[in-house]
Order: structure tokens, then sequence, then C-alpha cells
């Protein structure tokens, strides 16, 4: 039995399309364990959601887990049957999304939808349902509960459409909660309270959390441990003050220099990634990043890197790998 909580073992999800086949998670590892926040970056398309998705069972009809494991509580998910899976999700799994708006009912009361959960999986009856709503309404920080648990969804804010998910996610008290961008819609002081509220659930019930975001900011603030993906490849992963102190892999290094500097000459232009991620189905030889990569040897266009060790944490780059430190050793500009 796996000692994590949830474990990826070489996950390949792929999407047949009509224009073809889209490697969408290639061969992705990592673990994740009680109490801890793991965050997962990287640009759109970059294979998170589809990570989250395939955790959840959840893909769309043209996706499928061709291969890996994915191991919660040492039970492997993928061999499972719908109503076995639909009864994790209902109890030991939840995800959050980006929008809320389009995950609440419009023609119900937010109470009921946050209270469903346990009528469902605890067998419990509406009005004590509610009464639970009311109480985790109150824990994530929604004012004047009994009157807003009566309210529909068109009634909140964005920022309390988010909590109101966030209360849904955890009424069945889960182990995992997967929160797929919770915080990218909302205004920088609802943001802020939000990851306030994620950080404290988890030292308050040691639930462990998978925050996928492409603001890295977020993931400072919150994050034990960092993944950063890239076509559908983890490239990079170690703890957070690691990665970021120290990045191994030159998407990360880059990433980290895209973002804008308060200390920085007014007169400096904004440092931004050349070119774009790549077309899923026509990826290049090699490393999928040395198209766009400023440290590409020769080697990078030939060759694609495993995920090693590199002074402390794992990166997959010829590179580094080499013992090249990319720390300073370029102008990020």
């Amino acid at each position: 039995m796996s000692l994590h909580l949830l474990e990826l073992e070489d996950v390949h999800t792929n999407l047949t399309l009509k224009a073809g086949v889209v490697r969408a998670v290639d061969g992705v590892s990592f673990h994740v364990d009680a109490g801890e926040t793991l965050g997962i970056v990287g640009e759109s398309g970059s294979g998170k959601s589809m990570t989250a998705l395939s955790i959840m069972r959840l893909l769309p009809r043209s996706g499928r887990i061709d291969s890996g494991a994915i191991r919660f509580k040492g039970r492997d998910l993928t061999g499972l049957s719908e109503d076995e899976m639909e009864e994790i999700r209902g109890t030991e799994m939840a995800m959050i999304f980006q929008d809320p708006m389009t995950s609440l009912n419009p023609v119900y009361r937010t109470g009921w939808q946050v209270g469903e959960p346990l009528q469902i999986h605890r067998g419990i009856d509406v009005r004590a349902s509610i009464a639970a709503a009311i109480a985790m309404f109150k824990k994530v920080g929604i004012p004047e509960a009994e009157k807003r648990v009566a309210q529909y969804p068109h009634v909140f804010s964005g920022g309390m459409s988010q909590r109101a998910m966030i209360a849904m996610g955890l009424t069945t008290s889960p182990s995992l909660l997967i929160a797929d961008e919770p915080t990218t819609a909302l205004d920088v002081t609802i943001q802020a309270q939000i990851l306030d509220l994620l950080r404290n659930l988890n030292r308050d019930s040691g639930m462990a959390t998978i925050l996928i975001t492409h603001n890295l900011g977020v993931v400072a603030g919150i994050c034990d441990r960092v993944i950063v993906m890239y076509a559908g490849r983890v490239v990079e992963q170690g703890r957070t003050e690691d990665v970021f102190a120290h990045p191994e892999h030159p998407y990360t290094w880059s990433l980290l220099h895209s973002i804008p500097r308060l200390d920085a000459d007014d007169r400096e232009p904004l440092k931004v990634i050349e070119g774009s991620p790549p077309d899923m189905m026509r990826l290049p030889s090699g490393c999928k990043f040395q198209p766009r990569c400023p440290f590409a040897v020769e080697q990078c266009a030939k060759d694609e890197p495993e995920l090693r060790d590199v002074r402390g944490h794992l990166a997959r780059c010829w590179v580094t790998q080499a013992g090249t430190s990319l720390n300073g050793s370029v102008d990020a500009g």
C-alpha cells in the first residue's frame, strides 16, 4: 500500500480528436501527502487541468487514461467502476473550478446545493443538510449564513460564489481538495482571503490540497511543494522555496524572470518568454521547450532529457544536469 495519500505513477492521458491524438498528460508522476499543499503551474495547455481531471476521472468524452496508476489511499483509481469513483468523489475527494458561476446551478438555492452531497452520501435529510450548509458557510467566511443558504447563485458576488464552491467541496470533509485556478477571476483582496481560507483549512483539518494555477505568487504564498508542467510533462518539481530560489529548468527560470518586479527600473521593458507553447499534435523533437529556450544546446534538439535530481530537486534539462547553473548566467531580458 502506498505511503502517500495520492500518488501518480507514469500517467498518460490522451485526447482523441478529429485532427489527431493529443498527449495531454504524458508520463506524469508525483505524490501528495496528508496536510500538504502542492502547486501545479504552467501556461495554458501545459496539462495542469487535464492532470486534475484524470485524478478525478472526470475527463471529457474524447479523453482516456491509457496507462499508468493513480493511487489514492493505496487504491488504484484507474481500475474502479464509475459507481465506485462517484462514491470517492462524493466523500473523500473534491474539486473546485475556476468559474464558480458555471458550476453552481442557477435554479437551486445555494444551501441546498452545498448540502446535497450529505443527502446523497451520508443519507441525512434536507433539513439537516441545510443546517450543515449554514455551518459550512460560516466556516468559509460567508456572512449572514442563515440568509444566504436560501438565496440563488446569481445574488452572490464572485468571491462569495467561490466560497460557496469551497463550502460545497468541503461538506463531506474530503481528504483531498483539488482547486483549479480558484482565484483567477477575483480581485486581489478577495484572492488573499480565499488563499488564507485554504491555508487555514489545511492546517486545521489535515486535508491535502492540489492548487492548479499560473500565478507563481500564489504558489509562493501557500504551497509546500511545486510541480512545473510544460507540454503535458513535468519539467521540474521540488520544495517551493528550493525551486523558486534555484530553478533548474529554463522554463521555470523564464516564468520567474517574467514576473514584474516592484524594484525594477520603470524604463526597463517587461521580460517575456519568446515564442508560443507548442502545437500538442506536432511537438518538436528533443526537449519540448528547446525552440523557446535561451540556454538550449545541440543535444536539446535531438534527445529528450529524463526527470533527474539536479542539486536537490528534480528537473528535465540537459544543461543543468551537466552542471551548468541558470542563475545569473544570462540576462533575463
